[in-house]
């Protein structure tokens, strides 16, 4: 039997950063994937198969030259699943040849099979032929991911009744599409769906959505999505599924109204990838939907030599932070120093058109009593949003009164998951309004979205003596 530093129970971003981080800190490292090829959920069928999708659509359908060429504008005109499979497959595979890459160049091994428990310093792995391996550890990191949640009442098909999973396995382009759940996936391929022309319909139990979104952001991205003609059902719930005659599924609503559609996406939820670990063995009881409490700052679970990383443990569910989640526990389970965590992180929501933030909202600002102003820019107001033909996008930047410090950047819009890290870097190092408005930004860009929106905060910000724009 051989034993090593630390086991690593999948190798999606959380994952692949505790073996790697491992590795570098001399250990032996072994990684355990239940699938026959690295990537964990994220590789497979989640964060880049979404956003490998988005990608093709956009460029596919011509989204974003409508703006100057008219809604009927198209690169290809009739687009079909084997053109979004195609771009799928070469990035799956570019992906995974790079991770591969990564654990072959810092001595990290991999073990294709499903691990189990034995007890608190020894996991089973059965390899795809059913033969079964034990290995001993000194520590080890769960991070497993999640998978869509399958109520009973949804008969799934994987053809016209599907899961955020099924969608990508074999990618097609229905005539109409309702989505139940308003959630981040959900919403993100409702809007990548709808960018090809296809009716769309959301279906959210709750009157709200993202509401760890600036509700202002919120309001402007549901205005557009409504605008390009979505229908958005909201305090609907989906008492059940049926497929009528022609096999096409029928949202059962519980106020008795029935939603048609050629295919239906299921996104109401997640439940941790845990059921099968023998958790019971090692003394660690799963949360609700099979998710794993830790401890904030070391990532360990009940049992102090197996942490835990990634979507398996909630939010905020990101590519990003479960990278440094996986890369804190490797660190601490290794004895080394930990840097302290950044306050404020981003968050990108891939939809159509893109959100991302960082920092405070205004409620937030609002509920903490800070003394705030804030300040609005629109993408059409910048040169570079009109040489691009946009028609929609805003930023609204969040400064204290009392300070001048920036608590929160909110976008909406082409590139908000790119323009969001200058207002990160900005609000970790405790900047004010004056960075912005003093200095110069790349013209045109629509980074320059920043400087408008700090001048529109600067115009009813208190007056004094060394805020003056241009000085």
């Amino acid at each position: 039997m051989n034993t090593y530093n630390l086991v690593v129970i999948g190798s999606g971003p959380a994952g692949r950063r505790a073996a790697i981080q491992a590795a570098k800190l001399g250990k032996s490292v072994l990684v355990v994937e239940n699938r026959l090829r690295l990537g964990g959920v994220s590789v497979h069928t989640g964060t880049i198969p979404s956003k490998t999708l988005r990608e093709t659509v956009l460029n596919l359908s011509g989204w974003r030259e409508r703006g100057f060429y008219g809604l009927s504008y198209r690169v290809k005109k009739d687009i079909e699943g084997k053109d979004l499979g195609a771009r799928l497959r070469m990035t799956l595979d570019y992906e995974i040849e790079v991770l591969e890459h990564q654990f072959a160049r810092n001595g990290v091994r991999t073990f294709a099979g499903k691990a189990r428990f034995i007890d608190a310093n020894h996991i089973s792995v059965t390899d795809p032929t059913g033969d079964v391996h034990t290995f001993g550890f000194e520590h080890a990191v769960i991070a497993v991911g999640t998978a869509p949640y399958r109520p009973a009442n949804i008969p799934f098909n994987d053809h016209s009744v599907v899961d955020s999973d099924s969608l990508v396995y074999e990618p097609r382009v229905p005539r109409s599409l309702t989505v139940v759940g308003a959630g981040v996936i959900g919403i993100e391929y409702a809007t990548i769906f709808s960018a090809l022309d296809v009716p769309v319909t959301i279906i959210e139990p709750r009157d709200t959505i993202l509401d760890f979104i600036d509700r202002e952001i919120i309001e402007e991205f549901t205005h557009d999505l409504r605008k390009r003609g979505m229908t958005i059902r909201f305090g609907a719930k989906v008492d059940t599924v049926e497929l009528d005659e022609q096999g096409w599924p029928v949202a059962i609503l519980a106020d008795g109204r029935r939603i048609r559609s050629d295919m239906l996406l299921y996104a109401a939820g997640r439940s941790g990838a845990t059921a099968d670990l023998g958790l019971e063995n090692c003394g660690i009881v799963p949360a609700d939907r099979g998710r794993l409490k830790v401890d904030p700052i070391t990532f360990q679970t009940t049992t102090r030599n197996i942490y835990a990383a990634g979507d398996v443990i909630g939010f905020p569910s990101l590519a990003s932070t479960s990278m440094e989640q996986g890369r804190i526990a490797a660190l601490h389970a290794c004895g080394a120093a930990m840097p302290p965590a950044p306050a404020f992180f981003p968050y990108g929501i891939y939809a159509v058109p893109e959100i991302s933030t960082v920092g405070l909202t205004e409620q937030q600002v609002r509920e903490q009593g800070i003394a705030y102003e804030s300040g609005v820019a629109r993408f059409r107001e910048t040169s570079r949003g009109h040489i691009m033909g946009l028609q929609s996008g805003m930023m609204k930047m969040i400064f204290s009164l009392e300070t001048r410090k920036l608590l929160g950047v909110h976008i909406v819009g082409e590139g908000a998951t790119e323009l969001i890290h200058i207002g990160q870097a900005v609000l970790n190092l405790g900047g004010t309004l004056d960075y912005f408005v003093e200095n110069a930004f790349n013209y045109p860009t629509l980074a320059e979205a920043y400087k408008i929106a700090a001048l529109d905060a600067w115009n009813r910000m208190p007056r004094h003596a060394s805020s003056v724009p241009g000085q």
